[in-house]
């Protein structure tokens, strides 16, 4: 897993859209600050960013996108105005990392930052309908009735997932029940031994003795 120093990190799960504004404040050895969002694998993922850039005010954004395999998708330095990325998943958790450098300082403020507003669309969402329709030469209705179907598949494929999930993490404690049942039974078992052992050295041990 990639090792991220990280002063904030939030964390959504949503299928279909995450959208906030978040502000980056400026350093000269500035921290990441991430945001975290799930997904399934391989799903087409849009990022769209929009920041408050102001020319010749000192600072210098950079942005970072990987995920927990370590996988880097895009890299931006010295994001201007706004930044679209398109990428297709393949964890199931991705992070948004942006560092605002104080290249010099900006007389202006005393605390500089950067105002960030960040949407983040998944699945379906993250799809160009409109091209879609042109290609396919779809009227209203069926595009849609298409956007509907592709965002009921995902809700089918997320409860698929979830029930996946679920079934693993019930065999597993299944599993680890029996384990636990078996072992104590052994030390039991051991326990019953060893005493046994013990008051047959004891009586031994009291017979050589001339005690008893």
């Amino acid at each position: 897993m990639l090792a991220l120093k990280t002063v904030t990190c939030i964390a959504f799960f949503i299928t279909l859209a995450l959208g906030l504004h978040l502000e980056v404040p400026s350093s000269t050895s500035p921290q990441p600050v991430c945001i975290r969002d799930f997904v399934q694998p391989s799903q087409l993922v849009v990022v769209n960013v929009k920041t408050n850039n102001a020319v010749g005010d000192g600072q210098k954004l950079n942005m970072r996108i990987t995920d927990r395999n370590g996988n880097e998708y895009r890299t931006i330095y010295d994001v201007r105005s706004t930044a679209n990325i398109a990428f297709t998943s393949q964890s199931t958790a991705f992070d948004i990392c942006f560092t605002n450098t104080m290249v010099h300082k900006w007389i202006k403020s005393s605390f500089p930052s950067r105002e960030i507003e960040l949407d983040v669309e998944t699945g379906a969402s993250a799809r160009d309908w409109n091209a879609v329709q042109s290609a396919e030469k779809l009227k209203p209705i069926e595009l849609d009735l298409r956007m509907v179907e592709e965002q009921i598949q995902e809700i089918s494929n997320e409860l698929g997932y979830l029930k996946a999930r679920e079934e693993r993490m019930r065999d597993t404690n299944e599993s680890t029940n029996s384990r636990v049942k078996w072992f104590s039974l052994l030390i039991f078992l051991s326990l019953i031994g060893l005493g046994a052992w013990q008051i047959q050295y004891l009586r031994h041990y009291f017979k050589v003795k001339h005690i008893i």
